[in-house]
C-alpha cells in the first residue's frame, strides 16, 4: 500500500473511531433512557492493509469470529463463534463445506527450523473440532481434527485421516489416509473403520446445515428479534392442550400468531 493508500486508510479509521465516540457520548446524555444495543458490533472481517478476507456469500462467519488478512473461505463453509483466522504473514485457505468450530485458531507459520514461511490450507468437507489450533499446516479433503488438537507447522493430514481430541502433532508429520493418530506427541493408534470414514462426511454435512440456521438467526433485524423474544416469553408455557384443560379459549390477532420456528416441537394439527 502506497503513501496515498495509507493516508486514506488512516482517515477512514479516524472517521469510524469518531462515529463510535459520538455514539457513546449520545448514550451517556440519554441517561437511564438510552438505547441498549443487544446485537454484536464486533468486527468480523478485517484487512491488514492490502490483504483482505474473501468469504463466499454462502459461507457462515459467526458474529464473534475474527477473519483477518489474506483468508479465503469457500462456499458452504462455516467459521463458528470465537474462532480466529489470522492470515498476516501468509495465506489461509478454507475449502467448501468445511466447518471450523468454536474457539479454534488458524494461523500461518512465520518462521520455523527449516526457515520456511508456510500457509495453512484446509480442504473441502473438513471438520475442525472446538478449540483446535492449526499452524502452518495442510488438512486435505474430508479429514477430521478433534477437539483441542494442535497441528504444528509442516503437518499434512491426508484425506480420510483423523486426529484424536487433544493430540499434539509435531512439525512436518504426515498423517496417512485412513489412520487415527492421537496423544502427545501424536502417534498412530489404529485404522479408521468404514463407518467412521462415512461419519466424517456426514459431520461436515450436518454442520453445513446447522450453519444455515445460525446464519438466518443472525441476519434477523433487531425489531424481529425483540418481537420473537416477547412471543417466546408470552407463550412459552401456554398451548392449546393446556388451555383446553382449563376451559380457556384464546383468540389471537394475526400479528401475534407464532412463527413456525418459535415452537419447533409443535406439529401442525390436521384440519
Amino acid at each position: 500500500m502506497g503513501t496515498l493508500g495509507r493516508a486514506i486508510y488512516a482517515v477512514g479509521f479516524w472517521v469510524r473511531e469518531t462515529g463510535q465516540a459520538l455514539d457513546r457520548l449520545g448514550c451517556r446524555l440519554q441517561g437511564n433512557h438510552y438505547f441498549q444495543e443487544q446485537l454484536s458490533r464486533h468486527r468480523t472481517l478485517m484487512n491488514i492493509f492490502d490483504k483482505a478476507p474473501a468469504v463466499d456469500k454462502d459461507a457462515f462467519v459467526a458474529p464473534s469470529a475474527s477473519v483477518i488478512g489474506d483468508v479465503l473461505v469457500g462456499r458452504g463453509s462455516s467459521i463458528w463463534y470465537g474462532c480466529v483466522l489470522r492470515g498476516d504473514v501468509n495465506s489461509i485457505s478454507v475449502g467448501s463445506g468445511t466447518n471450523i468450530q468454536d474457539n479454534s485458531l488458524v494461523h500461518v507459520a512465520k518462521s520455523n527450523l527449516s526457515g520456511k514461511v508456510l500457509p495453512t490450507i484446509i480442504g473441502d468437507n473438513v471438520t475442525v473440532g472446538h478449540s483446535a489450533v492449526l499452524y502452518g499446516c495442510t488438512v486435505e479433503d474430508e479429514a477430521f481434527v478433534g477437539m483441542g488438537a494442535t497441528l504444528l507447522d509442516g503437518v499434512v493430514v491426508e484425506k480420510h485421516a483423523m486426529i484424536a481430541a487433544g493430540a499434539l502433532v509435531r512439525q512436518n508429520t504426515r498423517i496417512p489416509t485412513g489412520e487415527v493418530w492421537g496423544g502427545n506427541p501424536a502417534k498412530f493408534l489404529r485404522k479408521l473403520t468404514d463407518e467412521e470414514i462415512a461419519f466424517i462426511a456426514q459431520s461436515a454435512t450436518n454442520y453445513s446445515n446447522l450453519a444455515q440456521v445460525h446464519a438466518t438467526e443472525n441476519a434477523k433485524p433487531f425489531d424481529e428479534i425483540e418481537f420473537e423474544k416477547v412471543l417466546r416469553k408470552k407463550f412459552a408455557k401456554k398451548d392449546e392442550e393446556y388451555d383446553s384443560m382449563l376451559g380457556v379459549v384464546r383468540e389471537l390477532p394475526p400479528e401475534l400468531i407464532l412463527p413456525n420456528n418459535v415452537l419447533p416441537d409443535k406439529e401442525p394439527k390436521a384440519k
